[in-house]
């Protein structure tokens, strides 16, 4: 009998309470509507739907005249950079040519020194150098020689044997 008493407790204990459902409130009283007809029903949605339509055509307005002028300042703005940068371009090749010019007058200055001082010291020398030709005797040369085959034949020889006695001497130099 203690057997058959367990199973009565066990399942007791299984199930869950369930707890009472919500009291409801009652709803608010609302004031009756006059009853519209149809025509009246339409012609509310008529003006709902033109109201809907003025706030969205004066606010494409509003925000097209807006795109307009940004766009507008957009561009403009953008040629103004275009000038700007032309500008400082324009201004650096300015202060370039300033310095480069300056820098070519101080060295065609000292060309013209330079010019005028070896002109002074050419004059000087060249007294001395008549001087020291005048006192050479320089054997004259003959154009007809110059032509001649055999005579220009004689003077390679002389000189190839000239300068294989001096590559002789000077490897012997050497070893």
């Amino acid at each position: 009998m203690a057997e058959a008493t367990q199973p009565k407790a066990a399942a007791k204990k299984a199930a869950p309470k369930r707890k009472a459902p919500a009291k409801r409130k009652p709803a608010a009283k609302r004031k009756a509507a006059p009853r519209a007809t149809a025509a009246t029903k339409m012609e509310a949605e008529v003006k709902k739907v033109e109201a809907k339509v003025k706030k969205a055509s004066t606010k494409v307005e509003k925000t097209s005249s807006e795109l307009a002028s940004k766009a507008k300042e957009s561009g403009h703005s953008a040629l103004l950079v275009g000038l700007g940068c032309y500008g400082m371009a324009y201004d650096e090749m300015l202060a370039r040519k300033k310095s480069l010019m300056s820098s070519v007058d101080a060295r065609k200055k000292k060309a013209d020194k330079l010019y005028k001082d070896l002109v002074k010291r050419g004059t000087k020398v060249e007294k001395e150098a008549i001087k020291v030709m005048d006192s050479i005797e320089l054997p004259k040369i003959d154009i007809e020689k110059l032509t001649d085959p055999k005579f220009l034949e004689s003077r390679l020889d002389k000189a190839k044997t000239a300068f294989a006695d001096f590559k002789s001497s000077a490897t012997s130099r050497f070893a």
